[in-house]
């Protein structure tokens, strides 16, 4: 079978002038996308980059893949960005590993997320979506629990996130909005301050998934504070450390379980998904979930998690390709 493989490459060359050091966090490096491939190789395919943006869409069209590993964040600060390549798939005809476009949209923006998972009776943090053109004086303190993690609605890998946002008082808000609106123009999130346990979840499979695994995210350096921000994960091997199963009751565990089996079903998650939690008094507060999350080969939360549990690179990148064709009948 031909498989496409759909990515963006992260810059390797010199910052560009005015843009945000964190601008192609999502991105992959050539490690990734080589080692993504030699698995696909490894299963008998025969592998296309297709890579994002106009030249995916040159190729798509030209190749003619059969399936499609879809691992395309989009380029720019669009909500939508990473529906733009299943969509195209989907008009194609295409089958393709993970979400589709309702989803790749609905999970980006943190915001829609967490309003879908309400109603399903997960419990998520007390909020308050900033629109990017309102002023920070019509923000309703009054309705706001501090502290508070300020961050932008509409980015994964931590963009944006940083130690900085945590924001204890309302005297410092507007600092933290402004620095954010500086680099990224779009809706920001005031989210309450989920004291506790940070617990990441791995699915695999469908209908429904199985949970590859549970994992804590604790500081080396006890903080009464704790947030997972892009310093922690730039420095990861250093500042954290990671435990799989986490030394968490077992009533706490089926808490965690539950409630990632909700979100996976009530977003219409599909082949795989990560899924963010805090812990506090055993009730897991949803954060947010990434139907694409990375597979750095040493440095992704999920390729950790799967390490923990025994799984190697190949079986991980091999179950989230079974899980997709079986559901596209292809198996």
């Amino acid at each position: 079978m031909k498989i496409g493989l759909t990515f963006d490459l992260k810059s390797t060359g010199p910052k560009t002038p005015g843009i945000h050091d964190d601008a192609d966090e999502e991105f992959d490096s050539p490690q990734t996308i080589e080692s993504i491939a030699n698995v696909l190789h490894g299963l008998g395919h025969a592998v296309v980059f297709l890579g994002d943006g106009r030249e995916f869409l040159e190729k798509v069209l030209t190749e003619k893949p059969d399936f499609v590993f879809n691992f395309a964040e989009g380029r720019g600060v669009s909500r939508s960005r990473e529906a733009r390549v299943p969509a195209v798939l989907e008009m194609l005809g295409i089958p393709f590993t993970g979400s589709d476009p309702f989803t790749m949209a609905a999970t980006l923006d943190k915001d829609c997320a967490k309003k879908l998972v309400a109603h399903a009776d997960v419990a998520v943090p007390t909020s308050y979506a900033l629109d990017p053109a309102a002023n920070s004086s019509s923000i309703p303190i009054d309705q706001l629990r501090f502290p508070l993690v300020v961050k932008p609605a509409w980015e994964g890998s931590s963009k944006g996130i940083r130690n900085r946002c945590f924001v204890k008082d309302p005297e410092e808000l507007p600092g933290v909005i402004d620095s954010l609106r500086r680099s990224a123009r779009q809706t920001i999130l005031l989210e309450e301050y989920i004291a506790g346990d940070e617990v990441t979840v791995g699915l695999i499979g469908n209908a429904p998934p199985s949970i590859l695994g549970m994992m804590r995210i604790i500081p080396n350096t006890p903080s009464d504070h704790f947030i997972y921000s892009l310093e922690i994960k730039r420095d990861f091997r250093k500042l954290v450390t990671y435990q799989c199963p986490p030394p968490l009751t077992a009533t706490t565990l089926d808490a965690i379980a539950a409630s990632a089996q909700t979100v996976f079903r009530t977003l219409a998650c599909r082949d795989v998904a990560r899924i963010d939690f805090r812990i506090r008094d055993g009730v897991p507060y949803f954060l947010e979930v990434n139907p694409l999350p990375g597979l750095h080969p040493a440095d992704s939360d999920l390729v950790i998690m799967a390490g923990l549990v025994g799984w190697s690179y190949e079986k991980l990148v091999s179950s989230i390709v079974q899980a997709a064709m079986k559901r596209c009948g292809l198996s």
